[in-house]
C-alpha cells in the first residue's frame, strides 16, 4: 500500500511539477528578452543546454539513435514549433491571454483525432468543442471595434499556433506509440533546436554569439534549461501512469500558476469578459479530458 501512495504522489508530483515550470517559465525568458537575447536566441541556447545536459545523463541510450523511425522527425519538427512559438507569445503577448489561447488546444485535438485517428467523439466532446467556441468568441471579440474575433497581434496568433502544435504534437505521440518516453523528449529537445535555427533569418534583432552573453544570463539560461529537462521527464513519467482525465485537469493547475505570476510579477490583469471566456475554455478542457474516458 506504502509503495502504490509513493508511486501516485510522485505521478502527481510529476504533472504539477510541469504545469508550475510552464506557468511561471515566461518570466525568466522575458528577462532574457530585456536584456536583448530575443525569444528565438534563447530558446536555441536553453535548449541547445537542455539536449548537451541529456546527451551526458543518457549516454548510454545513444547506441541506437539511428534506428528511430520516420515519425520521430515529424515529432520533433511540430514539438519544436510548439515550444518555440510557446516562447515568442509569452514574452511579447498578455500572459494569461496567451494561456488561455493555448488551452484552445483541446478543441484541436478533439478534432483531428476524430478525422486522423479515427476516434469516436462522445457527447462531452461535442461540449467542449461548442464551450471552447463560444469561449473564444467572448475573449476575443471587441464590441467598441466590432470585427472578426480574431487574435488582436502577433503573440497572440502564435499562441492560437502553439495550441494547434501541440494537438498536433499528441496525436503524433498516439500514432507513435512505439517511441520510448526518452526518444520522444530527445525528439522535443531537438526540435526545438532546429526550428528556432531556422526561425533566425525571420528575425530581425541580431543573434547574439556566446561572448555576447553575460555570466548572469548564462545562469538563467542554465537555470531554465535545468527546468524544461526535469518538466519534460517529469510529466512524460505522469502521463504514462495516470488516466488522460486526471491528467488533463492536472495539467490546468498552470493556468493557475500563471494567473497569479503574471498579477504579482507582470501587473497583468483580465477583463471581466476575458475571464468568462476562459472560464469557458477551461471548462471545456475538462469536458475535452472527459472524452478520453480512462
Amino acid at each position: 500500500m506504502g509503495s502504490s501512495n509513493n508511486k501516485n504522489f510522485f505521478v502527481v508530483f510529476g504533472l504539477l511539477f510541469g504545469a508550475l515550470c510552464w506557468g511561471i517559465i515566461w518570466f525568466p525568458y522575458r528577462i532574457l528578452s530585456d536584456a536583448g537575447i530575443s525569444g528565438v536566441a534563447s530558446s536555441f541556447y536553453t535548449y541547445s543546454i537542455t539536449v548537451a545536459i541529456a546527451c551526458i545523463i543518457f549516454a548510454r541510450q545513444w547506441r541506437g539513435i539511428f534506428k528511430q523511425p520516420g515519425s520521430i522527425i515529424w515529432l520533433g519538427l511540430v514539438a519544436g514549433w510548439t515550444n518555440l512559438s510557446y516562447v515568442l507569445a509569452i514574452i511579447d503577448g498578455e500572459v494569461m491571454r496567451v494561456m488561455l489561447l493555448f488551452y484552445l488546444s483541446p478543441l484541436w485535438t478533439l478534432i483531428l483525432a476524430h478525422f486522423w485517428l479515427k476516434e469516436k467523439t462522445q457527447l462531452t466532446g461535442y461540449i467542449a468543442i461548442i464551450a471552447s467556441l463560444l469561449g473564444a468568441f467572448i475573449m476575443l471579440h471587441d464590441p467598441e471595434t466590432g470585427g472578426l474575433p480574431v487574435p488582436r497581434d502577433t503573440a497572440e496568433w502564435l499562441a492560437l499556433s502553439a495550441g494547434m502544435g501541440f494537438s498536433l504534437t499528441n496525436v503524433i505521440t498516439r500514432k507513435s506509440s512505439h517511441l520510448t518516453l526518452l526518444a520522444k523528449s530527445f525528439a522535443v529537445w531537438g526540435g526545438v533546436l532546429v526550428v528556432s535555427v531556422l526561425s533566425i533569418p525571420f528575425v530581425p534583432a541580431v543573434f547574439p554569439t556566446p561572448e555576447m552573453i553575460s555570466a548572469t544570463d548564462w545562469l538563467i539560461m542554465l537555470v531554465i534549461a535545468l527546468f524544461l529537462m526535469a518538466a519534460t521527464l517529469f510529466v512524460q513519467y505522469g502521463v504514462t501512469r495516470i488516466e488522460a482525465t486526471r491528467a488533463s485537469v492536472l495539467f490546468l493547475f498552470e493556468l493557475v500558476v500563471a494567473a497569479v505570476a503574471s498579477y504579482y510579477l507582470a501587473h497583468e490583469t483580465m477583463s471581466i469578459t476575458e475571464w468568462i471566456g476562459g472560464g469557458l475554455i477551461v471548462v471545456a478542457a475538462i469536458f475535452a479530458a472527459s472524452n478520453q474516458g480512462d
